[in-house]
């Protein structure tokens, strides 16, 4: 393509040479090799175009399952709300639905963890005493002589990574001494 094009070039230049001469005069080889390269273009324009919209399409399929797994998760916290609502009053307590409560929150998290896999998003798996900076960040320092400097004493957010980019830091406080 590039040849063709410093061709016309070419032609363009020698017939800008004669004098008074208007019209641009290329051969029929040229002609019909420029006509070519034209068809050639425009079908390559084609075949990106509807490359273009088959992705536009299945981005939009992609984004509307996840609006409707997130319907879902709406859907259980707002059964969450109503049933919180009818037994945990004071005249009305129920204490077996206080203690279903955990397992319903479990079920809502997993949901969650489910939608999140499908997209490649996993919990960022750290079960050290130490805090790993690669994957953790210290977000408060507590102070502690019962145990040694820089030792986790809680994970207070859960880290999540898709494949190997770190969306969020697992978020520790440690431990200090006092001295």
């Amino acid at each position: 393509m590039k040849n063709l094009f410093e061709q016309i070039l070419k032609i363009f230049s020698n017939n800008q040479n004669k004098a008074n001469n208007d019209n641009l005069i290329i051969t029929k080889q040229q002609r019909d090799d420029l006509l070519k390269e034209n068809e050639k273009l425009l079908k390559e324009k084609t075949k990106l175009q509807q490359t273009v919209k088959i992705q536009q399409q299945e981005n939009e399929a992609k984004a509307e399952a996840l609006y409707e797994e997130m319907l879902d998760i709406y859907d259980s916290l707002e059964f969450l709300i109503n049933y919180l609502d009818t037994n945990l009053q004071d005249d009305n307590f129920n204490p077996k639905a206080f203690k279903r409560l955990p397992k319903f929150t479990a079920s809502v998290q997993e949901k969650l963890l489910t939608i999140l896999s499908r997209r490649e998003v996993e919990k960022i798996d750290f079960n050290g005493n130490i805090p790993d900076f690669s994957v953790c960040q210290v977000v408060d320092r507590e102070i502690r002589d019962d145990i040694p400097d820089q030792t986790i004493t809680k994970i207070v957010r859960q880290g999540f990574k898709m494949k190997e980019k770190i969306l969020r830091y697992v978020e520790v406080i440690t431990a200090k001494s006092n001295n």
